[in-house]
């Protein structure tokens, strides 16, 4: 299954390292842990991002 999402802010996301007193920052840290591929890209306005995730069954 894909999701994607989409918003206008046109700064590309990036993994922080795993930080557990962080508050906050780790959407991405756990779309990765879940997803099979990732796919970031820059769009006329804003960015898109897919995470491509295997659903059991």
């Amino acid at each position: 299954m894909d999701v994607t999402v989409w918003d206008s802010d046109p700064t590309l996301p990036t993994a922080r390292p795993a930080d557990p007193a962080r508050i906050g920052g780790h959407g991405l840290e756990i779309v990765w842990a879940m997803a099979h591929a990732l796919d970031v890209r820059r769009e006329p306005v804003g960015k898109c991002i897919t995470a491509r995730i295997a659903l059991a069954g």
